[in-house]
Parts: C-alpha cells; structure tokens; sequence
C-alpha cells in the first residue's frame, strides 16, 4: 500500500553575472515556518526559519539563533572523526553563521521577544562557488516565506576584482587571484554588513565594489518581493508593548543628572560604572516608595536595565551631535592615548603589547615548521593554514566572574577579522616557509579589541622577525545617526559600541586596507556616510601607525633565538622514499639523531627545522649524503657494519653499503678480516668499481695520502 502526497512547489530565479540562483519553497521542510531549497549549478542548500508563537519571558533581547551546517556528504566524503560523522562546527562555519546573522537581527524590532531560528545546510557543493553568499540569501528568503514582521528583504553578495573588472559571486579560484574579496548584504535602500579581506587596496576601491554589489543587491530585493506577493505571503503585524511613562518620568528625575556626570569627561571604565550604579540606585529607591500594587512598582525587575539603557542612549546621542563632545570628553575623530612595547616576554618569538585608553592586547607570535600547519576539513578547496590567529577573551579583562570554556562565536569572529588583516601583509611561503601562529590575549577591554588585536599582531609579527611589508593598523568607528544628523565616532570605547548604531572596523597599513568589518543597528547606512567613515579612519589608522612605529619601525632583521631555523633544499621527487625509508625508518632515524623537523612536500622541496642550527644542518648534511650517487673512484670514511669470512661491508652513507673483499684490506695476506677490521670501526675506502648488479666493490689498498685529506670535503 502506497500513498501520495501532492507537493505544489514555487520556484524563483536571480541572475548574478551570468549565474542563476534558483530558489523553491514547497517541495521539503514544509513544517517549518519557511524553507526553501537554493541552488546555483551544482550548488546546493535548504534554508530554514523557525518562530516561537509566544513572546519568551524573562530576557531582554531578540532570541535569534542562526546555524550554518556543512555536510560531507555534500562533497561526497566521510567525516574523518572517529564517529565518523559531523561534530562540533568548524570555524567557517561558525564564521557563516555570524554572516547571516548580521544583516538579519537589526531588521527585527528591538522589542521582538519570540524564538527565531534560522539553519543554513550545504547538501551539495562544486567546491569551486563560496556558499556563504547563497545562505545569507536563503535565509532572507525562508524568514520572508515565514511572515514574520522582518523589515526585509535582504540581498547579499561576494565581489572580487581581477584585472580592474568587478566580478560578482567568484569562485575560490578567482578570489585568490583577486587583489579584494568582499561580501555585502544590504536592503534596497542600504547597507547592512560589510566583511572584507583585501591585499592593501584604496578607500575608493573599496567603496567602488561595496557599490557595485548594493546594485546587485537591490535585483535580489525586487525578486525577493515579488515573489512572496504572487505568494500572498502577509507579515506578522508587532506591536512593542506600552511605555511606562511613570518609570521614564522617574530614570529622568532620579537618574538624569547621575547619568550626565558619567558622560562628563570620565575616561575611568569604573568610575563611569559607580556614577551608573548610583543612577540605578536612585530609580529603585524611588520605585519602591510607590504602592506595592503599581505596575511600575511590579514590573521593575524587567524594565529598570532597558528603560535606564534607553535614557543614556539618548543623552549620550544628543550630547555627541549636539557639541561634538564624547562621553570621555573626546571629539569625534580623537583617538585614545595609545602605549606600545615589545619583546614582553622572555622566552616567546615575539610580543607585542598594545594599549589604547583602557583597552589592552597583548599578541604573542610562534613560529613553527611545516608540521604544525593547520589541518582543515571542511567542504572548502583549502585543506591546510599557515597563518593563524587566535583570540582570547577571559571574563577577568572586564572585571567579570566567568569561566573561561573555550573560543565562543565571537572569539572566532574578533580572531578571524584580525588574522584577515595581517595577511595581505605576509611574506610568501618561498620568502619566509614558517607556520606562524598569533594569539591575542585581551588583559582589559573597553571596547575595540579585534582592532587592538589588529595592532599588537603587527608588532608582534615584527618582534619575531617576520619579514611583513607594512605595519597594519586597525581602528573601530561608530555612528550616531538621527534624522539627517549625523556624527562619525573615531576609536570607539565600549558605550559607543554598545549604544551607537554602528560598529566599522577598518584595518590596514598606510597605503591601503587589508580587512573592513561593518555592522549595524538600525536599518542601513548610506554610501555616503561610508565614505566619510573612511577617510575618517584613514586619518585615525596613520596615527596609531606613527605610534607603533615609533616603537619598533620595522622587522627585526634576525629572528628570534628561541625560533627554529629552518633549512630548505630541493631534491629529486623520486628520491623522496629513499629519504622517508621503509614504513619512515630512515627519516625517523634522522630525526632522532639530529633533533630536527624534517617536512617533505610532494615536489621534492625539504624543509628542516630546528632551534640549534648544528642540528638542522646535521639534518641537511644527512639527506644529502643519503642522495648522493656512488660512483667509481670515490672516497668515503664509512663505517664497518658487517664482517663475513670474504670480506668486510661498510657503510658509505645512510642506507647504502659496499663490501670491501678481504684481498682488498691491505697490501698483503690476510688470513683473517678481524685481523684488519672490527664492527663499528671507521674505515676509509675507495669504489673499486659498482658492477652490473649495482652492488659496490670496495678497497682500501692504494688509497694515497692526497686522497685521504679529500675525504672531509666528499662525505
């Protein structure tokens, strides 16, 4: 028995430089609140949005949760792990979580309390078209299908530049070729995310291709709507629930001026918090005075955070586009008192400190061999790292009780933003063949410290030695925006961030950016009021580069005593497993007798590793002696290995040995080999001849002085 359930699906098209996304809702996931499959050529994802139908109690903010899944199977492989199934979430994937999200949270209203959950699965992929693009557009999708009340759409795309032509959706291929790599989500009107890696490219190059992908975006916003219009899909009306005006009236009375004061001047995080916590005080006092049945009175517990919160934003925004002061007593384009130093700790490759008001990194750079590379497995063509960047962010650097359980989503964000700005400054893997691993230790924050990670990375880098072609510099702006007023905030301390509307991050050395992060909280910005957030920070980047660089101007010319040296020579590819050896012995053996990393790369280039250069050199001198070809008429100092009654076999280099026949030992009888040699004697010897069998003759008669003294110089 059999039965059949009619599926009536709605399919739409977008075209992106002469690629199509298609997208069907109706076919799967028909349970959820909206779904929908995308697909461009072999490319494929489902896309789900799920909503709680009641408002959650007891928070105070949107419950958004947004997961990007990458399958295996979607590039035909089993997971490697030992369940042999998907496990916890690569950075990437975690990276393309954030991405979606961005553009997403800040067109829902502040006050939404339902569950929202959004889950982005990669089922097929060509591993040649990044997908991060394609789910931030199925995600827009899916939640417009599940008519919430979303201020959307939102389009999405990545831009890359080759040969000065803008290509929108590129592959993996054309993004390394590429001199940018940009992804943009925005609405028709604005821009709402902005995440991009560059190899030192102009403020106005960058704002071109920001550009160029909003008039794509704005083709996938028309799609967008048309098609839940022939849907008839309808979005939730939300209306935010009533003001309490007595508890406003009292934060104004009780709390104003307290508020004020915090914004007077006061560059001391804990002095800002004692005046707010004195603010809190007052309102409470003067909350509990009413009678116990006042709705005020009873719903305190919830409102006090937000409605306080509410009142210092609007006297920290009016006070800003009204004189231009900042809280901290800063104009609007002043950075903070910066500190540098190097070379903090004793026994690390390098170090850099970096303090900026009260916001303090310190970055501390590692070099490795080839071995230490980090190895990925994702359904991304790269398999391996050679630069990482890793950021920590312990309770203890805001003065908080937190244990510490490992990098959350924004420790791998502030990382990965970081780690994009060094690299457009990195020397090649010929020019400089280290892993190298930063890791950023944030001892105090109060605001900005992916961009101070940013900073003592560079110095960092440039203490170990490490031949970067620039000093990078990173600083975050915010915004305050009110009607057609509007103030770009340079540096931004942590209330900014947290009360602004925009936190843009833009790194990179004098000449260019290397990486650009924007994120905002209201519905978009315009491109105007990017550019001038540009040359904003443009100006703030080359002074906190003069500071650095005052410090340490350029990188060190040796490295660090503590680093490996490594040694690099090329040798025949076929001559690879001569020097691994049967099941690795002979590179296990050389390994252990000299101490040093030895990592061989399938085109034949060796690198060896090792902290003391006798070792590594022991190392190079090993391989090339295993390699070299015997001929005859050769002299060695070999070693006697083996003793049989015609003869004595001596080693000649690692692995390869001659026999030297007993009427070869002296020039006279020997009855007995014993007589002349012993097992592990060191002998010199001279190639007879190597007969057809390519076994080696040896003899130690008629070896002349002169050739005797040549040894040194042939082993």
């Amino acid at each position: 028995m059999s039965t059949e359930t009619q599926t009536k699906t709605h399919s739409f098209s977008v075209e992106i430089d002469n690629q199509t996304v298609t997208f069907t809702t109706g076919r799967t996931a028909r349970q959820a609140s909206g779904a929908c499959e995308v697909r461009c050529g072999d490319n494929q994802l489902l896309v789900t949005c799920t909503a709680g139908k009641q408002p959650r109690e007891g928070i105070d903010y949107f419950p958004l949760l947004v997961d990007y899944e990458e399958k295996l199977y979607s590039v035909g492989r089993i997971p490697g792990s030992f369940p042999r199934r998907e496990g916890k979430a690569p950075d990437k994937a975690i990276l393309t979580s954030r991405l979606i999200d961005r553009p997403l949270r800040p067109l829902f209203d502040y006050n939404y309390r339902n569950d929202v959950m959004v889950v982005a699965m990669a089922q097929s992929s060509d591993g040649e078209l990044p997908l991060d693009t394609l789910a931030i557009l199925g995600a827009s999708v899916a939640v417009e299908l599940a008519g919430l009340p979303f201020k959307g759409p939102v389009g999405a795309v990545r831009i890359a530049r080759l040969d000065g032509q803008m290509i929108a959706n590129p592959t993996y291929e054309q993004i390394a070729a590429s001199d940018l790599d940009i992804v943009v989500a925005g609405t028709e009107n604005s821009i709402m995310m902005v995440e991009a890696g560059c190899k030192v490219v102009s403020e106005r190059d960058v704002l071109a291709a920001i550009d160029h992908a909003h008039q794509i975006i704005k083709r996938q916003c028309e799609a967008q709507k048309r098609f839940t219009a022939e849907l008839g899909i309808k979005k939730q009306e939300f209306t935010p629930p009533p003001k309490d005006e007595e508890l406003t009236r009292i934060i104004q009375e009780k709390a104003g001026q307290k508020l004020r004061d915090s914004m007077n001047g006061v560059t001391d995080k804990a002095v800002r918090a004692g005046l707010i916590d004195e603010a809190k005080a007052a309102v409470k006092e003067a909350v509990e005075a009413l009678a116990e049945d006042h709705p005020t009175r009873t719903g305190l517990a919830k409102n006090l955070a937000a409605y306080l919160e509410e009142h210092e934003a609007e006297l920290m925004r009016n006070q800003v586009l009204e004189t231009g002061k900042r809280a901290d007593g800063r104009r609007c384009d002043e950075i903070r008192p910066i500190s540098v130093e190097v070379g903090v700790l004793a026994r690390t490759h390098g170090t850099g400190l970096f303090t900026r008001g009260t916001t303090q990194v310190l970055s501390i750079c590692t070099l490795g061999t080839g071995g230490d590379a980090q190895k990925l497995d994702g359904i991304d063509p790269q398999k391996e790292k050679r630069y990482l960047h890793h950021y920590n962010f312990p309770g203890w650097s805001v003065g908080e009780v937190k244990p510490n359980r490992g990098p959350g989503r924004r420790e791998i964000g502030h990382g990965a933003l970081a780690e994009r700005a060094l690299l457009g400054v990195l020397p090649s893997e010929d020019e400089f063949p280290y892993i190298i691993r930063v890791v950023s230790e944030v001892l105090e924050s109060n605001g900005s410290t992916s961009m101070a990670s940013t900073c003592g990375s560079s110095l960092a880098l440039a203490d170990a030695g490490v031949p970067i072609k620039a000093t990078v510099g990173g600083i975050a702006m915010g915004l305050i925006l009110e009607g057609d007023r509007f103030a770009i905030l340079s540096d931004i301390q942590g209330l900014e961030d947290f009360l602004g509307d925009m936190d843009f991050k833009v790194a990179g050395p004098k000449d260019g950016i290397t990486a650009l992060q924007m994120d905002i909280k209201i519905e978009g910005i315009s491109l105007d009021i990017m550019k001038v957030a540009l040359e904003q920070a443009k100006r703030g980047r080359m002074h906190i580069i003069d500071k650095m660089e005052a410090v340490l101007a350029a990188p060190r010319q040796e490295l660090s005593k503590w680093a490996p040296r490594i040694l690099t020579l090329r040798i025949n590819p076929d001559d690879i497993g001569t020097v691994i050896g049967p099941g690795g012995k002979m590179i296990r053996k050389i390994i252990e007798e000299t101490g040093a990393t030895i990592d061989i790369e399938d085109d034949g280039t060796v690198r060896i590793g090792s902290v003391e250069a006798a070792g590594g050199e022991a190392a190079r001198d090993t391989i090339v002696r295993l390699l070299k070809r015997i001929t005859a008429g050769e002299i060695y100092h070999g070693t006697v290995t083996r003793i049989i009654p015609v003869g004595a076999f001596v080693e000649l280099i690692p692995g390869k040995e001659g026999l030297v026949h007993i009427s070869q030992l002296e020039n006279r009888r020997v009855e007995k080999v014993e007589d002349v040699v012993s097992l592990g004697q060191r002998v010199i010897v001279k190639v007879k001849e190597i007969d057809d069998r390519g076994r080696v003759n040896l003899t130690m008669k008629g070896v002349s002085e002169e050739e005797k003294a040549t040894v040194g110089a042939t082993v």
